[in-house]
């Protein structure tokens, strides 16, 4: 069993980037957006791809491939944004994260999730809270405030006051 100790069922945002099915935590989703234009933001890292407008908002937009060590996210009609609110060094911060295309709403028990393999994984565990197991198909449940910490998080603050500031001059 994995980091999760509560006995019921959890309910899970499942996505696909390349051939992968990754799954978060609904409760951090606020909601799926289109593909939208994207706003580059100069000397971020590469995986933040830029900034969007969310009704007013600015939100940094992060693409997971190229966190993760694929190629860059293409667009295509199954592109899709997922906007989650993160808790960051105990901060709440609103990102964006590019997905290849959004699955489903799933619920697993804690019986269907193991613990990551500590060896002969592609993706790094600490990122995994763990392998869920659906129809007989593996789905890694990530950690999304972990592969977003304190490292990441003050790029993604400079990302979005840079685009506030640039807004307000305009």
């Amino acid at each position: 069993m994995n980091k999760q100790t509560h006995e019921e069922p959890t309910q899970y945002l499942t996505f696909r980037l390349e051939d992968e099915i990754f799954a978060v935590n609904v409760n951090l989703v606020h909601e799926v957006l289109d593909w939208t234009s994207i706003t580059v933001v100069p000397r971020a890292p590469e995986f933040m791809r830029g900034v969007i407008n969310v009704r007013g908002s600015v939100v940094p937009v992060a693409d997971l491939r190229l966190k993760f060590g694929m190629t860059e996210t293409q667009k295509n009609i199954h592109t899709r944004i997922i906007v989650m609110e993160l808790s960051i060094d105990n901060e709440s911060t609103i990102l964006g994260i590019m997905a290849d295309a959004v699955k489903e709403v799933i619920e697993l028990s804690p019986e269907h999730i193991e613990n990551p393999p500590k060896v002969g994984s592609r993706w790094r565990t600490e990122y995994i809270l763990g392998i869920g197991k659906r129809h007989e198909k593996f789905i890694i449940l990530l950690d999304m405030e972990r592969i977003f910490s304190s490292i990441e998080s003050p790029l993604i603050d400079e990302n979005q006051t840079s685009m506030e500031e640039s807004h307000a001059k305009s």
